[in-house]
């Protein structure tokens, strides 16, 4: 919230959603965390939604598994794999998740204005942390058949990270007719490592998609006449 407004009020806390308010160029920009995970992010999503909210960017972070997603890049996806079941309730598997063309635009031009290193393309959400993004440190080392593998065969679909909010976020912003649009830092590089990484590289992620989130909505507000 710091990042759109130094003065940013608070306005709750409840379980995993703590909500500050920020006056940013005279527009209000609402920031929410959401916890981690499909359920908890649609809950989220639905009750902003009846207070009145349009537009929704989820920021966090992501494991990028392409060799050339580096730690520290930031991955602006325009679609997702639904490895969830969230969404699901809301639409049917065949239903696209597919990221606001509007919001995404604005975001790609947010990063080529702050010289970020970016990608755009497709992520794959998936329920888990663990076996759903193929990770072998689970407490059993065991996976299910469907998961061995998983990981070079999203590779090779040009999937560029996984993360586990995306998908849902897309879904219903499309059903409820909102916009949504996803920015995620590369923590950790799947391609060596199953774990996030403390490198210095990756701590620069989170810089990163605050310049990019920052200067993609600043964007979109001249885009749509909110400010000049």
């Amino acid at each position: 919230a710091k990042v759109f407004d130094p003065n940013a009020k608070h306005l709750a806390n409840s379980r995993e959603y703590t909500s500050y308010l920020a006056n940013f160029y005279g527009q209000k920009v609402l920031v929410c965390s959401t916890g981690m995970g499909c359920p908890s992010t649609a809950i989220g999503v639905e009750e902003l939604a009846m207070i009145g909210l349009k537009y929704f960017i989820r920021i966090g972070t992501c494991g990028g598994i392409q060799e050339y997603t580096n730690l520290g890049d930031v991955i602006i996806s325009h679609a997702a794999v639904r490895l969830e079941g969230t969404s699901s309730h809301y639409a049917p598997m065949e239903y696209p998740a597919v990221a606001s063309l509007e919001l995404t635009n604005a975001l790609v031009a947010g990063a080529k204005d702050t010289n970020t290193p970016f990608h755009v393309g497709i992520t794959a959400s998936s329920d888990t942390f663990w076996p759903g993004q193929e990770r072998l440190d689970n407490y059993s080392g065991y996976l299910l058949r469907r998961f061995k593998g998983s990981m070079a065969e999203w590779r090779a679909l040009n999937v560029l990270n996984f993360e586990m909010e995306a998908a849902t976020l897309f879904v219903l912003c499309s059903v409820f007719g909102l916009q949504g649009a996803c920015i995620c830092g590369v923590v950790a590089k799947r391609t060596e490592s199953e774990i996030p990484s403390l490198d210095t590289k990756a701590g620069s992620a989170k810089r990163n998609w605050e310049n990019v989130a920052r200067e993609g909505i600043l964007n979109h507000m001249k885009q749509r006449g909110l400010i000049y």
